[in-house]
């Protein structure tokens, strides 16, 4: 093993609270989602549990596992933590269709007394769909991916053990906002149209591009916190800033790339029509357009 590899290992300190809550929201959606199978068999599939948990894993993974100790000495590696709090765990969080199993696996009472009162409330409804609206979505995601790539806001992320905890919280609310839109999971509301999504993708590329593009081609170093850090790969600090561009432009074009062409495939083979299974009171399920946000229903 490298010895930078033996170094990071050893200054690493397993996470409890944040480990806590991703095996506690874990444990709530399999919960849920096995009451679920006991009443209505197979309303969520296997494959979208398999979705769910390897979501959780991989933030953990980007904020709580050795990766973490590489941060402040390798721009590469904290670029790889928001790529994968940003645009690969979200997705496969959301395709777990979360708010179902999870509303199942917390307690009856709770859910009935606390949560569905302001699930109903019209102000929390009216925040909902403003919210998740596209523009809003691609707004926040894209003010949050620039934002906190100001040489003085990422300074103060690296310097700040808080402003680093914010940082990540952000770039992951920010990622789960961005692609609600996208995958709609139980109880969205299709408002747009599904082509729409194609050109929303097309127009999310482009501050990345921007970003990743100036990091691989400008001939010096825009974060200079690095300097006082060599990275442990034997690069230089411009070369380390010049491969943690090229990864995320590689990354979010091949990302962007695969769900556009499951779009296209699935939009010409199926045409626009999406269907939602609602849980009914009693264990029934039916088969409805898409529910509004916020009007969740859970069995008795």
């Amino acid at each position: 093993m490298l010895p930078f590899i033996q170094a990071a290992f050893k200054a690493w300190e397993l996470p409890v609270s944040l480990t806590a809550s991703i095996l506690l929201m874990a444990l709530l959606y399999l919960r849920g989602w096995f009451r679920l199978r006991v009443t209505l068999l197979n309303v969520i599939p296997a494959w979208r549990v398999n979705s769910f948990l390897l979501g959780l894993f991989l933030i953990w993974v980007a904020v709580g596992s050795p990766l973490a100790a590489f941060d402040e000495a390798w721009l590469t590696v904290h670029m790889m933590q928001h790529l994968l709090l940003m645009t690969i765990a979200p997705p496969l969080i959301l395709l777990g269709s979360p708010l179902m199993p999870i509303l199942h696996g917390l307690p009856k009472r709770f859910v009935q007394t606390v949560l569905g009162p302001i699930f109903r409330f019209r102000s929390a409804q009216r925040l909902w769909r403003a919210v998740t609206q596209p523009a809003f979505c691609w707004l926040a995601a894209a003010a949050a991916l620039v934002g906190w790539h100001i040489p003085a806001a990422f300074t103060l992320g690296l310097r700040s053990e808080a402003w680093h905890v914010v940082e990540h919280v952000c770039f992951l609310v920010t990622g789960l906002l961005f692609w609600w839109p996208v995958i709609q999971p139980w109880p969205s509301v299709a408002r747009w149209s599904r082509w729409s999504m194609l050109l929303y993708l097309f127009l999310a590329t482009l501050p990345c591009d921007i970003l990743s593009g100036f990091l691989v081609f400008c001939e010096r170093v825009v974060y200079p916190v690095y300097f006082s850090t060599s990275p442990p790969s034997g690069l230089s600090v411009l070369e380390d800033q010049q491969c943690a561009g090229a990864l995320m432009w590689t990354c979010i074009t091949i990302v962007y790339f695969v769900v556009g062409t499951i779009f296209i495939t699935q939009l010409l083979s199926s045409g626009n029509s999406r269907e939602r299974e609602l849980v009914r009171p009693g264990g029934r399920v039916i088969t409805l357009p898409a529910a509004e946000p916020l009007d969740l229903e859970i069995a008795q």
